[in-house]
């Protein structure tokens, strides 16, 4: 279990807070590119890190992120006039284009020289994979954009969804590196009691990586295999996950890139990238999105107890909650913690081994920042910036097999 110090260390991602500042050394996706589908489109509420902001679209393409309150009087900008490559305020007229300059302040006398001495709070933001990524750190330690596998990527290929989470980021990225709970949680077949039996408790093991940590869990196959998969945990609080035993990185396999994104202290955005070797149709694109509203939010929530089914529990799955992805019940699972878990309170065991190894891993992120240091995955030199073939990585094995070695054998684990 974590300390109430160490909680609150890990949990907090406000402006001046310590994981708060290691979050702003990254890019985040602040929204996705169709909120801001067109130039001069109407702006549009974001808010990230516990900033409220505006994001738009200016009249060339350009994306920015600014200071939700006017630098004047502290009106929305959310309802300002998005025209001629700049957001004007409707108080008073103040204009701002995308990187905070004052541009008109047409309620001050003609000959006034304010506009150059007031900057308004701005982000620069970058398009890719259907996200507007921002960087909200200094400016001046700005790092290079990390290439990612969906980087190399058309856009076709690519399909972003997002999702609303009521409770700390933290609490969603543990989920992706709890193996174990997925052979209860997501047994969604009662009747194959075997399954508990072989998957229940899982071997752990989670190493250091340049990107952040690579969690393994190894898993016995009847008496002659194992099934061995590897997950990443990409700092701040990104995540691939793995598909299902059978599943190979073939032509036809969608693999999901995951961004746990904190809009505040109590509240996330789950951003999933899937992707592919080929494009994806309209009708798969609509299947990603079914169990979403056009708010983003889940149709399966806590308001509805995650429309829950007794006889269902009973009879068919192990939740009762029925899924289109697993992350529907494991927002279930997170949610119910409350809106941050006292982890003062926690009972760990062997199954939380990679859980205890992400959160030290964390702890030293924020340790290396508060000591003026670049933690880690900050790229500042294009010959460390491939990160294309990174992925989860997993292997049906006879059981006697030198794992390590083979996973090595089969792609990059650490950038």
């Amino acid at each position: 279990m974590l300390s109430r110090e160490e909680n609150e260390l890990l949990t907090r991602v406000g402006p001046e807070t310590p994981m708060g500042e290691l979050m702003r050394r990254y890019r985040m996706p602040a929204l996705l590119a169709e909120e801001v589908p067109a130039p001069d489109c109407p702006p549009v509420r974001v808010r990230l890190l516990g900033e409220d902001l505006v994001g738009f679209r200016d009249s060339r393409g350009r994306i920015g992120l600014l200071a939700e309150q006017c630098s004047h009087r502290g009106t929305s900008l959310f309802y300002g006039r998005n025209e001629n490559c700049g957001l004007t305020c409707i108080y008073h007229g103040w204009k701002y284009d995308v990187e905070g300059n004052v541009l008109e302040t047409p309620a001050e006398p003609p000959n006034s020289d304010f506009k150059i001495k007031v900057h308004h709070p701005a982000y620069p933001c970058r398009e890719a994979a259907g996200m507007i990524f921002a960087y909200m750190g200094p400016r001046d330690m700005e790092p290079l954009f990390p290439l990612y596998e969906w980087g190399t990527l058309a856009v076709p290929q690519t399909c972003a969804v997002k999702s609303y989470l009521e409770c700390n980021y933290l609490q969603g990225i543990e989920g992706d590196f709890d193996s174990s709970h997925t052979s209860f949680l997501h047994n969604n077949d009662l009747q194959n009691t075997a399954h508990l039996k072989r998957d229940g408790a899982p071997m752990l093991d989670a190493d250091d990586t340049t990107f952040g940590m690579r969690a393994t869990s190894v898993r016995k196959v009847g008496a002659e295999q194992i099934y061995v998969r590897t997950s990443p945990y990409i700092l701040p609080s990104f995540s691939i996950v793995p598909g299902a035993p059978t599943a190979q990185f073939e032509e036809d396999d969608i693999r999901a890139f995951r961004f746990w994104v904190p809009i505040d202290d109590r509240s996330t955005w789950l951003y999933i990238l899937n992707m592919r070797n080929r494009p994806f149709t309209d009708e798969e694109r609509k299947s990603f999105r079914s169990w979403i509203d056009a708010d983003y939010r889940r149709i399966r929530n806590k308001h509805n107890d995650y429309l829950q089914d007794r006889e269902h529990q009973r009879t068919k799955s192990y939740s009762g909650i029925a899924a289109v992805i697993p992350a529907e019940q494991d927002g279930c699972a997170t949610e119910s913690m409350g809106p941050i878990c006292d982890r003062t309170k926690e009972h760990l065991g062997y199954s939380d081994k990679t859980i205890i190894a992400l959160r030290k891993m964390l702890l030293r992120a924020v340790s290396a920042v508060k000591e003026g240091k670049d933690p880690p995955h900050v790229i500042r030199d294009s010959h460390d910036n491939d990160f294309s073939k990174l992925r989860s990585l997993k292997a049906v094995l006879p059981a006697q097999t030198p794992w390590r070695k083979i996973l090595e054998g089969l792609g990059p684990n650490d950038g």
